[in-house]
C-alpha cells in the first residue's frame, strides 16, 4: 500500500487495470525509489510517469525560492542528481524534521513540516554564521534543508547551537517541457541595463541579526511618509520571505534577488550579482519607484558583501548608506571598515538603537547620527538625513 495514503491526488487513486492496488504500488515506487523504473517500458509508462509526477508535484508543497516558477511546465523528474547545479528544482521527501521545522511557502506563509511531507525546493549554497555553511551539492540518498525559504544542499558546518537540520530524500530534479532540467533562473525578470535616474540607499550591517532588515524597510516607509515613491530590493542573501514582507509591510513593492533567477547569492559571481541588482533597481524604477532602498546581505566581511563594498557597480551606484549594528563597538568597528574604503554612512541604525545608553554610546565613538525604527519613519528624520541625498525631489506631497 502506499506509504502516503490520502496524500496521493485523487485522480491517481484508481487503476488502469480495474483495481487499486496496481497504481498504489506504481505510486510507492514512485516515490520511494527516485525516478523511475516505468521509463524502460515504453511510450504508455513514460505518459502515465508524467502524470503521475505532475500529481506528486500537485500535493507538494512549493517553498518561497520557487515562486516564480511555472508549475504547469513540470513534465517529469531526472534522476541525474549528481549533475545538479545551484538552483535547479528538486522534489524531496521530508525524511526527519530537523532545525527546520517549517518551511516558506510560495504564497508567503509558513507551513509546518512533518515526516513524508513532499516540498519542491532549490538546490544551493548557504551562508549563515548563525545557522549553517552549506553547499549545493547532492551526495547520496539524503540532503538537508539549509534554509527555511526553501534551499537544500549539504551542511558542512553548523553554529554549536543550531540542531541538526531537517533531513530529506530527493526523488528527482524537475524537468520542463524541452526535456530541460528547471531552474529558477529560466523565470527571472527580463535582464534590464542600470537606471542611473532613481536614487539607491544601500542598507549594510556588522553581522546577520543586526537590524538590517527592520532599519531598511522602516527607511522605505519613513520615504513613503515623506513623499517619495519608494520600493524596497534584497539584493543578496539566501531566499526567504522575511524582508520581501518587512517591504511590503511598509507599504513600499519589494523584489529580491529570487526575481533574477538566484535561490541564494552565495558564491555566485559578482558580476552576476551586479547584473541582478541593476535589474532589480531598474524595474523597481520602471514600475514608478524615485527612490529605491537596497538590503545586502550578512556583515560587512561576509565575501560577496566585502567584494560588493570593495569595487563594483553596487558601491559605485550607492547614493548614501545606511548602517546597522547589534551594539556600539560594532557600529564602531563597522565605521571604520567602512571609512577604509572611502565609505561613510549617513547614519546608524539596527539593535543599537533599542538602547538608549548603547546609542549614546555609538553616538559618541562614531559620531554620527544614531536612527531608531520610529525615527526613520518620521519625514522629519528623513529630510534631515536623507533628502540631501536624492537625485529628485518627491513627486507628492505627504499627506
Amino acid at each position: 500500500m502506499c506509504s502516503y495514503g490520502p496524500r496521493i491526488h485523487p485522480s491517481f487513486m484508481h487503476s488502469r487495470r480495474g483495481g487499486s492496488s496496481a497504481c498504489r504500488i506504481s505510486i510507492t515506487l514512485v516515490v520511494q525509489k527516485g525516478v523511475i523504473q516505468t521509463l524502460k517500458y515504453g511510450v504508455q509508462q513514460m505518459t502515465e510517469m508524467t502524470q503521475m509526477t505532475t500529481a506528486l508535484c500537485d500535493i507538494a508543497k512549493w517553498a518561497f525560492t520557487t515562486r516564480r516558477v511555472d508549475r504547469n511546465d513540470v513534465r517529469g523528474l531526472s534522476p541525474h542528481l549528481q549533475s545538479a547545479k545551484a538552483g535547479d528544482l528538486i522534489l524531496c521527501e521530508i525524511m526527519k524534521v530537523g532545525h527546520h521545522k517549517k518551511i516558506q511557502l510560495a504564497e508567503r506563509r509558513v507551513s509546518a513540516s512533518y515526516p513524508g511531507d513532499l516540498v519542491v525546493l532549490c538546490l544551493g549554497d548557504r551562508y549563515a554564521p548563525d545557522q549553517f555553511l552549506a553547499s549545493a551539492v547532492i551526495e547520496g540518498d539524503v540532503i538537508d534543508l539549509v534554509a527555511g525559504g526553501g534551499v537544500a544542499g549539504r551542511v558542512d558546518a553548523a553554529h554549536a547551537s543550531t540542531g541538526k537540520p531537517t533531513q530529506l530524500k530527493p526523488l528527482g530534479l524537475l524537468i520542463g517541457p524541452r526535456g530541460r532540467v528547471l531552474n529558477v533562473e529560466d523565470y527571472a525578470l527580463p535582464k534590464m541595463p542600470a537606471n542611473e535616474n532613481v536614487t539607491v540607499i544601500g542598507v549594510f550591517g556588522a553581522s546577520m541579526n543586526s537590524g538590517k532588515t527592520t532599519a531598511a524597510s522602516s527607511l522605505a516607509h519613513g520615504l513613503l511618509r515623506s513623499g517619495y515613491s519608494a520600493a524596497g530590493v534584497k539584493a543578496t542573501g539566501t531566499g526567504a520571505f522575511g524582508d520581501f514582507n518587512s517591504f511590503e509591510d511598509g507599504g513600499v513593492p519589494a523584489l529580491d534577488f529570487t526575481d533574477v533567477g538566484m535561490a541564494t547569492t552565495f558564491r555566485m559571481p559578482l558580476d552576476r550579482i551586479e547584473a541582478g541588482f541593476d535589474t532589480l533597481v531598474a524595474t523597481a524604477a520602471s514600475r514608478g519607484a524615485e527612490v529605491v532602498v537596497v538590503e545586502i546581505a550578512d556583515g560587512v566581511f561576509q565575501q560577496e558583501t566585502r567584494a560588493i563594498l570593495r569595487s563594483s557597480r553596487i558601491r559605485d551606484r550607492m547614493d548614501g548608506i545606511l548602517f546597522a549594528a547589534p551594539d556600539a563597538l560594532s557600529a564602531a568597528g563597522g565605521v571604520t571598515v567602512l571609512e577604509r574604503m572611502n565609505l561613510t554612512p549617513f547614519a546608524i541604525s539596527g539593535m543599537v538603537s533599542c538602547s538608549p545608553l548603547a546609542t549614546a554610546e555609538a553616538a559618541e565613538v562614531t559620531g554620527l547620527p544614531i536612527l531608531s525604527r520610529e525615527d526613520l519613519w518620521s519625514p522629519k528624520s528623513i529630510d534631515l538625513h536623507v533628502a540631501p541625498l536624492m537625485r529628485h525631489g518627491p513627486t507628492d506631497v505627504a499627506a
